[in-house]
């Protein structure tokens, strides 16, 4: 589809004389929004997991059913996450789950070479995971250790957490406490199988894929939905190969990771960044609409119904570490810089809903682009998950097609179009729309023509601050949280408003 983030000359709607001008056309809308583009990713790293979303079940400092921390519940339940990826990452394809099943004062202790190279003492294992994601109200997203694992040990997780009959694993199972089984619906066949998951070859990979797959059955009622190791960024000819060589029935996804890195040898400050930087990361993170373009063109041609979903279920921007910390734990701040990062990839994601159906922020504690931070028992809320939360809206919403004409953001010679958006209309008929400015100077007034769309009153919530800089901390707890907003106006079938300088606004149309 065509990007809805670039300047169009053949097609130039009447607009008012606003020079930001948005165009909603509803009789083009047929695509829905998935909900599961909201996932999120829970590894083994750093202070993910471990203080994270578990402080073990005999903390009494921490409220806590089974370990899993209920502060923690509560905010993702409220920011309505639709499923949540374990165990890596990295981790996932050395990750034996053999390991965390039982009791727990028998699981082996192991150390995790990739993040820190720690002590993993393996106490919160599938169970855990399996009996968190109820309690948040989430699917399960599992990734498979294809890396240095085996087809029968997946098969058998398989077996384990799905099965309802009677089996070797079912068995195992009802002796370690669950009888029902789980029906984990999302698998991962592997992770960044290019890199830390075995540096293979597509062709590799692909012969290496069909053999997992092919015993990745009949454990369940309903078909798992497998997930290929996709692409790194835009390895193109690792999407072609692997749509060349698998089988549509085999593949229900084909992932793809890219992060907003400044530079891979320095990646900067995440608190303590100029304008130039800022600059770079939100080029880097605009590179999405391109690099799901040319993905999907491939992905087109060999699949073109569609059937097949780009699954990005590792996105997200990626600084140096916090002074102090451990760099193998990958604790960074969260700064208006990162809801720029988060909005206008929402956005991107919307605008290709026909494909991209499926997506990962990375991380969801403590680690990256983290929405919630802890330190011990205290927690706060970062600039990102309050994006989330404002554009979760649209999840399972009907995609209302967009057309944008934005001024530039410029700086030096370098120039971004600063504007960009996208809409929706739910079941209930609320028409929802989600704009980003992320000039870092100037306030962009947005002319938005909404067509033949009936409404009677539009309000809205805006995320802003001072500085690109600013963030919340244990001391200021909500430095940066959403604000009614209130300016947009009507003028016939247009929308005015202006958005402030890296803002984030969601209108609601009734």
């Amino acid at each position: 589809m065509r990007s809805a983030i670039l300047i169009l000359s053949f097609y130039l709607p009447v607009f008012s004389s606003a020079q930001n001008q948005i165009s909603i056309d509803a009789a083009r809308a047929k695509d829905t929004i998935s909900k599961h583009i909201y996932g999120h990713f829970a590894e083994h790293l750093g202070r993910c997991i471990y203080g994270g979303f578990y402080v073990g079940e005999g903390n009494k400092k921490i409220p806590n059913k089974g370990g899993i921390r209920l502060d923690v519940v509560d905010a993702l339940k409220n920011l309505k996450i639709p499923n949540l990826r374990w165990p890596g990452g990295c981790f996932a394809d050395t990750y034996h789950w053999m390991d965390g099943v039982g009791p727990k004062e028998k699981r082996p202790t192991i150390v995790n070479t990739w993040w820190g190279g720690v002590t993993e003492n393996n106490s919160f294992g599938t169970h855990d995971f399996l009996n968190m994601c109820e309690l948040i109200g989430t699917e399960p997203y599992i990734s498979g250790n294809v890396g240095s694992g085996t087809v029968k040990e997946l098969s058998d997780w398989l077996q384990y957490v799905n099965f309802a009959g009677e089996s070797p694993m079912s068995k195992l199972r009802r002796s370690n406490g669950r009888d029902k089984p789980w029906n984990v619906k999302y698998w991962g066949v592997g992770n960044e199988a290019w890199g830390c998951g075995g540096n293979m070859r597509a062709e590799h990979y692909a012969d290496v894929y069909r053999t997992y797959a092919t015993f990745m059955t009949g454990w369940s009622k309903e078909p798992v939905f497998r997930i290929a190791s996709g692409a790194n960024s835009s390895d193109y000819n690792w999407t072609e190969v692997l749509m060349k060589n698998l089988p549509a029935e085999m593949v229900g996804g084909l992932a793809l990771h890219h992060y907003s890195v400044i530079d891979w040898n320095k990646k900067g400050s995440a608190t303590d960044f100029s304008e130039d930087l800022y600059f770079t990361t939100m080029e880097r993170a605009l590179a999405m609409d391109s690099l799901i373009s040319r993905h999907s063109a491939i992905m087109d041609k060999y699949d073109p119904a569609k059937r097949i979903a780009l699954v990005v279920d590792e996105w997200g921007g990626w600084y140096d570490v916090e002074p102090g910390t451990n760099p193998g734990f990958l604790f960074q701040q969260n700064t208006m810089r990162d809801a720029m990062i988060a909005g206008t990839t929402l956005n991107i994601f919307h605008n290709h809903a026909d494909r991209v159906r499926m997506a990962n922020l990375a991380q969801a504690i403590n680690v990256l682009q983290a929405v919630i931070l802890t330190d011990e028992e205290k927690m706060i809320l970062t600039p990102t998950y309050h994006v989330m939360e404002m554009y979760n809206v649209h999840q399972d919403a009907l995609m209302l097609p967009v057309t944008i004409r934005s001024e530039d953001y410029v700086s030096g010679n370098r120039k971004l179009p600063a504007v960009s958006a996208s809409a929706s209309r739910d079941s209930k008929g609320l028409v929802h729309i989600s704009l980003t400015n992320i000039d870092a100077q100037k306030s962009k007034t947005v002319s938005i023509n909404t067509g033949g769309l009936v409404f009677t009153k539009v309000t809205g919530r805006i995320l802003h601050s001072g500085k690109l800089q600013d963030h919340n901390d244990f001391t200021q707890t909500q430095k940066i949280k959403p604000l009614p907003f209130n300016e947009a106006r009507v003028e016939g079938k247009n929308l005015i408003l202006e958005l402030p300088p890296f803002s984030v606004v969601v209108l609601e149309l009734k």
